[in-house]
């Protein structure tokens, strides 16, 4: 069902950790400044960098011995969580003071529906005296995109910046948006780009043109719906408790030099495995699609899944698989990177497993206890025997998928 007349911003903060850093160190201000996972080894990558680092060259991603061979006079510092959450939790607090209708999508961008406000003020200014209080307040620049729906607002606010505020309407897709490389629109990674480029979708105006069962066929669901946004189209609501659905734990791993190794490529996927397997434990979570990422020494990334009849956490379930992928469609290339995800996952508590033919044989060695726990709820009352404890989620290290999910405890 489509939504007429809606006004959503998407506030996305510039060079988040490096304007954090600026704030709180002025000196830092106007010099090329990068935030490194490890600054001191090699395997250390560029979480974020300041524009005027990125003026220079240097760009996320890149790993500290490539940006300062590039860049000498590179200053580099270890990320501040606390530091980053603390100013995220500002930001939201003034977001949230326009209208309970903000949505979280990760430390440093969330949505905004200001439908209502907009009827009172023009949301050209609403978005003007956001930008405003954000800078005054906390000394942070941010860029705002203007739409009718959040896919618009998000490209919006990607069209400048720093410091943007970008009007994006349906009518101006056409001259603005279309004659773009595909691999340019938002949710289009590299993989689906040469996919839709060997079918001879080049820019985003051709697969806003695509026959919509030519779409399907190629790419599925998601293709029909990647088609809808290239037209400009998105129904999805600005939901507050969005954010909360953790809907994969994963962890992956920068190897301290590309490796071929099998055993050690093995050892690193064990690793990542009981990591994960850790964490979805601490979250009590089971998930049924397995997914392994590598990453090769020339920054290419694979990803491979196999989805599951029933759903997995323990690591002696999680971990033969995620190694067969990684058997079946590693190509021998020396290895940069190795991810593991567990995704489509469900609350355990939740939960029930289907008996069917092929496991019914492991359920009938519960048969006697069964019994037993009859028995003594026919003498006692129903409830007195309870199949586990549920202690609860843990909230520990190995509950926190990574950083980027730990912010989320502020916002409850």
């Amino acid at each position: 069902m489509a939504h007429k007349g809606r006004v959503i911003f998407h506030v996305d903060m510039n060079s988040f950790y490096a304007s954090v850093e600026q704030a709180h160190n002025p000196s830092l201000k106007g010099k090329p400044l990068a935030i490194a996972g490890n600054p001191k080894e090699r395997r250390g990558i560029l979480v974020t960098c300041s524009y005027e680092a990125r003026a220079l060259g240097i760009y996320t991603t890149m790993t500290v011995h490539e940006a300062l061979r590039k860049c000498p006079e590179l200053l580099l510092l270890p990320p501040d969580f606390p530091k980053y959450r603390a100013a995220s939790k500002e930001i939201f607090t003034i977001l949230r003071s326009y209208t309970d209708l903000v949505e979280p999508v990760s430390i440093d961008e969330g949505y905004m529906d200001v439908t209502v406000l907009s009827k009172e003020r023009h949301a050209l200014n609403i978005a003007q005296e956001i930008q405003q209080r954000i800078l005054t307040e906390l000394d942070l620049p941010c860029s705002i995109g203007i739409a009718p729906n959040k896919f618009l607002a998000k490209t919006a606010s990607d069209r400048k910046k720093p410091m943007g505020i970008t009007i994006l309407r349906r009518r101006d897709l056409e001259q603005l948006l279309w004659p773009d490389e595909v691999v340019k629109m938002h949710g289009i990674g590299t993989s689906t780009a040469k996919k839709l480029n060997t079918h001879g979708i080049f820019t985003i105006g051709d697969l806003a043109k695509t026959d919509e069962y030519a779409i399907k066929q190629m790419l599925g669901k998601n293709g029909v719906r990647l088609r809808a946004r290239a037209n400009g189209m998105d129904d999805r609501a600005v939901d507050p408790e969005a954010i909360f659905d953790t809907k994969s734990v994963g962890n992956s791993t920068t190897l301290p030099e590309d490796i071929n190794d099998i055993r050690i490529l093995h050892k690193t996927i064990e690793g990542l495995c009981k990591k994960v397997a850790e964490r979805l434990d601490a979250k009590r979570l089971a998930g049924s699609t397995v997914s392994i990422q590598i990453r090769d020494a020339n920054w290419h990334n694979h990803t491979r899944s196999k989805t599951m009849s029933n759903v997995l956490y323990r690591f002696e379930d999680i971990f033969p698989v995620a190694c067969a992928l990684f058997d079946k469609h590693w190509d021998e290339t020396p290895v940069r990177l190795l991810g593991v995800t567990v995704s489509n996952v469900v609350d355990r508590k939740e939960y029930s497993q289907q008996l069917s033919l092929f496991n019914f044989q492991e359920h009938v060695k519960d048969e006697p206890i069964l019994k037993i726990v009859d028995e003594i709820e026919e003498r006692f009352g129903k409830g007195m025997i309870q199949r586990g404890i549920d202690v609860g989620k843990r909230s520990s290290y190995q509950s926190q998928t990574s950083f980027s999910k730990d912010f989320l405890d502020d916002h409850h």
